[in-house]
């Protein structure tokens, strides 16, 4: 039995980031931001939340707490298979 050539790189460690959402504010908005400012974001309380890998989005789902600390339930996976989302974006 032929193992995968890649399977070594099943190790190799990726950022997984979420984005909850953005705001566009002009500068001086921004530069009036203080402790305890509230921006509204774009997004609303109940929509799925973007999950990247490397800055690529590869699944959406919704912020969770478990324990003490936030986690993600994944609600949706991009593509088919997680090897596609993980592909160079140049390369599709």
């Amino acid at each position: 039995m032929q193992s995968d050539p890649l399977n070594f790189l099943k190790d190799v460690d990726v950022r997984l980031s979420v984005e909850l959402g953005g705001a566009l504010m002009p500068l001086r908005e921004v530069m009036a931001l203080r402790e305890d400012s509230v921006v509204p974001l774009d997004r609303l309380t109940d929509e799925l939340v973007d999950i990247a890998v490397n800055g690529r989005r590869i699944a959406r789902g919704e912020v969770v707490v478990q324990g003490n600390r936030f986690a993600l339930r994944i609600v949706e996976m991009e593509g088919h298979e997680p090897a596609t989302a993980l592909a160079d974006p140049a390369e599709a």
